[in-house]
């Protein structure tokens, strides 16, 4: 019995059940509102609405409509989990640049200047370095442009691309964290700043380049997909698994990440002198630890995460960059804030946390795929979800309150 109450009193144990409260009311005031849209217009009714409330819980495993009934049918659906596992990978990656950051006692959210850093680097070097491969080359060739004297394998180009796109991210997010920590200028400020001056640059660099799509000539405003060139993340047997679906070994390589960097801040000394510095900076400089250098490498840290979620995203070949990003930052940047403070700025919480975000995303789709409800019935959900995530924090601070209160209590009737 003893055993389970100290289970209980975990803080490790607090959170995972404050998140879970969090999903569930989140998952509940998603249906309930799905239930009053239903029920407020006649061509609905009932039945859709009860029909949206199944794809919120179990859309992912949503296989479309019976053809004779037209009921909805669930099942194994491999397409719709590859997705997910796609959609998760970036969003994993932001939500762990933020949760280091926040580890230092930093708030990161110029993970989307990072992200778009990362991108662009990424983008330059696998679209450049000649691989001899792909729809590019092809094009160059029958253009009569004179063929490179080297070539370079494409898993090498990868290694490069993917590499550039870290580094860049890094370098990125070591900005604000030298403001703060030579000029103590609030890293919330500098990161704004640099996520629009990161904006505006890639699009400056994008502009003046030759890599927008001139081969699919309504493709103009876009950039060159990296199997353009042969470069590709690898499916590493994924797409065996999950056929007909985007999926690649970009989720495997973040969950790897996530790994080093729990393992990083739990059984390593510069982990351990990091958290100190987030606890308290002055202390931890009494105590010998170089906090200055500490916060830049946090931050460095935290931009090469958001720089790789940017990275792998591209390197899939699934997708093709929009040159014009000033109009609007990558919402993968921003994602990455309730993923952090859902997981409670735990690593490997970061894993689930994203794949639960992504999950919500498929069945925003499913909902308006198969429904006549709008996919934005999921942002409620996941605006709700980050409410009570934040709240989360004050319950386990007043639980860990009342328990201090109950202890001394006992103790002073111990006493009398």
């Amino acid at each position: 019995m003893n055993k389970i109450r100290q289970f209980w009193q975990k803080d490790g144990t607090r959170s995972v059940m404050a998140s879970l409260l969090s999903i569930l009311i989140g998952l509940g005031a998603g249906s309930v509102l799905i239930l009053a849209v239903g029920l407020g217009n006649s061509a609905m009714g009932l039945k859709m609405a009860w029909e949206g409330i199944r794809l919120v819980f179990m859309g992912v495993f949503s296989t479309g409509r019976d053809i004779t009934t037209g009921s909805l049918t669930f099942g194994f659906n491999p397409a719709s989990m590859g997705n997910l596992l796609f959609r998760a990978t970036p969003v994993v990656l932001t939500g762990l640049s933020v949760a280091v950051a926040y580890k230092t006692g930093l708030f990161n959210i110029g993970a989307p200047g990072q992200y778009l850093a990362g991108t662009c680097a990424t983008l330059l070097i696998a679209l450049s370095v000649p691989t001899g491969v792909g729809e590019l080359y092809a094009w160059q060739m029958a253009q009569g442009m004179p063929q490179p004297a080297v070539l370079f394998p494409t898993w090498f180009v990868w290694i490069l691309a993917f590499g550039g796109g870290m580094l860049a991210g890094a370098l990125w997010g070591a900005i604000p964290g030298l403001l703060k920590s030579l000029l103590n200028i609030n890293e919330v400020i500098a990161c704004i700043m640099t996520n629009w001056i990161a904006a505006n640059f890639v699009t400056w660099v994008f502009d003046i380049s030759s890599l927008k799509n001139v081969i699919e000539n309504t493709k103009s405003s876009y950039i060159y997909k990296t199997t353009f060139n042969g470069v590709a993340t690898s499916k590493m047997g994924l797409d065996k698994l999950f056929p007909g679906s985007q999926v690649n070994g970009g989720i495997i390589i973040a969950i790897v990440l996530a790994t080093i960097v729990y393992v990083v801040f739990a059984r390593t000394t510069f982990g351990y002198q990091l958290k100190a510095c987030g606890s308290n900076r002055f202390a931890a400089r009494y105590a010998g630890i170089k906090d200055k250098r500490n916060i830049v490498l946090s931050m460095a840290i935290a931009g090469a995460m958001a720089g790789a979620a940017g990275s792998l995203y591209y390197l899939s070949g699934n997708t093709e960059f929009f040159w014009s990003t000033y109009q609007a930052l990558p919402g993968e940047g921003f994602n990455g804030i309730p993923v952090a403070l859902l997981a409670s700025n735990n690593p490997i919480g970061v894993i689930f946390s994203g794949i639960f975000m992504s999950m919500l995303d498929i069945s925003g789709l499913q909902l308006t795929n198969l429904t006549a409800f709008n996919e934005y019935i999921t942002d409620v959900i996941i605006a709700v979800i980050v409410y009570l995530s934040a709240f989360s924090l004050v319950i386990k601070m007043l639980l860990s309150g009342r328990r201090k209160k109950a202890r001394k209590s006992g103790k002073e009737a111990q006493v009398k």
